[in-house]
């Protein structure tokens, strides 16, 4: 079965023409400033939890490099906060409902075509090591020439397993964001001497729970009780009774940013490997999602505050990428797949409904969207199904406010100027009727784009 239909420069690809020729970059010298991209993206890490941006005493020193010496977004959204979802995203520029992927455990169709596909037809040697969480074990279908998708990685230690192509599952030994940048590094290794230039997405499984097996000298760094709980988490919430207690409450809280540290140790071994390349090698960290670790006195993700829906975003390559860069642009998560080939100089395929966000990245202008439309659309496959505590919800997140509605009408609204850990909600503010009512419009507007029947139900 074919996939989706391409754009034209990707129909040369399919006819026996590359991508890259086709653009004069195949050959001679602009062959050779086509760049190495290296993705990588680990599980749950919040914006807020890193030294350069919210929380001083977490030591990030990689993640505060790449935001000196590169570019990093200050505004990058998870569309939607959900494993699955937000990964079919990654791979497809599409939203849910034109994939299918509206909650976990729902695998994305080998008929998409992804970001894989792009750039092995654009002549790149493709590469997917880590978490996959998209149904199986394999990547190839979904253009990538290197699969090593890893399962059972919540348990960080000893007791994950790689599934290399046509052999069996092999059983980890060790921490396996470890493990899995070993097998980064010799992937960047076997192909750096080659013509062709490497696409690798590397997702690391922490800070994602069990938050209490960070490797031990991380966990040292961070005792019980030395990291500051945000102004909207009620000091209640910190028990060890109750719902956030279970993921959330200390020792989880430092468990957390321990993985977070050990995670940026990781970062920094993909950036010595790419420093010594041949060729440039861009690389890029950011995550699925964020984690809510008792702000507005709820654990987990699938919300619409900023603690769940804002992520890092940091791109790095010196020499390419302008060092101490900085965009407020909305980024969302259908950009990714338009952006990443953006950097490499491919053309958006046609399937694809986000954005090219390069620009900002290359030469710090591009698209200034008015918003980013922001979901949680189904909660079946969540910890404790239907009674999960998120609300099913659509909204929009501006440069100023979050607005989110339910089936009944207007939920939240938040201005996040004033109110920056959206502790005064507005839905119901007569005052800002108005406003709700143009948010509303851009909603109804991003949805139609989108093909969400929400609001049409």
């Amino acid at each position: 079965m074919s996939k989706r239909p391409l754009s034209r420069r990707a129909f040369l690809a399919t006819a026996g023409v590359s991508v890259a020729a086709g653009y004069g970059l195949a050959h001679g010298a602009a062959g050779a400033s086509r760049p190495n991209i290296v993705y990588v993206f680990s599980d749950e890490h919040r914006y807020q939890s890193m030294s350069f941006t919210e929380m001083p005493d977490v030591h990030t020193p990689t993640m505060a490099r790449m935001a000196k010496e590169g570019v990093v977004f200050h505004h990058c959204i998870s569309s939607y906060p959900v494993c699955s979802p937000y990964r079919a995203m990654l791979m497809t520029g599409r939203h849910p409902y034109q994939t299918g992927v509206t909650d976990n455990n729902i695998p994305l169709k080998d008929t998409e075509f992804t970001v894989g596909d792009a750039f092995r037809q654009a002549g790149y040697r493709t590469g997917y090591i880590g978490k996959w969480h998209l149904g199986g074990t394999r990547a190839e279908p979904f253009g990538f020439d290197l699969s090593l998708i890893w399962t059972n990685t919540n348990e960080h230690y000893d007791q994950s397993y790689c599934h290399p192509n046509g052999r069996d599952p092999v059983q980890s030994k060790g921490y396996n964001a470890t493990l899995m940048t070993d097998q980064a590094l010799d992937f960047m290794a076997e192909n750096d001497a080659g013509e062709a230039p490497y696409f690798l997405m590397l997702s690391l499984n922490p800070p994602h729970w069990r938050f209490t097996d960070a490797p031990p000298d991380k966990m040292a760094r961070y005792p019980e009780g030395s990291l500051p709980y945000r102004p909207n988490v009620c000091l209640e919430d910190k028990s060890d009774t109750g719902h956030i207690s279970q993921r959330n409450g200390s020792p989880h809280y430092e468990g957390y940013h321990a993985h977070i540290t050990a995670v940026d140790v990781e970062l920094s071994r993909v950036l010595d490997a790419a420093a010594k390349a041949s060729r440039d090698t861009i690389v890029i960290y950011t995550s699925d999602h964020g984690s809510m670790f008792g702000s507005h006195g709820v654990g987990s993700k699938r919300q619409p505050f900023e603690e769940s829906i804002r992520v890092p975003f940091m791109a790095w390559c010196p020499g390419r990428i302008p060092a101490c860069a900085a965009s407020d642009a909305l980024f969302g998560t259908p950009d990714l797949m338009p952006t990443l080939c953006g950097l490499a100089g491919l053309p958006t395929p046609d399937s694809c409904v986000g954005a090219d966000f390069s620009g900002h990245i290359l030469h710090g202008h591009g698209p200034e969207p008015e918003a980013q439309l922001i979901m949680h659309i189904a909660k079946s496959a969540a910890s404790g199904g239907e009674t999960h505590p998120a609300p099913i919800f659509r909204g929009v997140r501006t440069a100023r406010h979050t607005y989110a509605v339910n089936q009944e009408g207007p939920l939240y609204l938040f201005d996040n100027l004033e109110d920056p850990y959206q502790m005064h909600n507005l839905a119901d503010d007569p005052e800002y009727a108005s406003l709700r009512t143009e948010l509303h419009a851009m909603l109804t507007t991003l949805l139609e784009q989108a093909e969400d029947p929400y609001l049409e139900a």
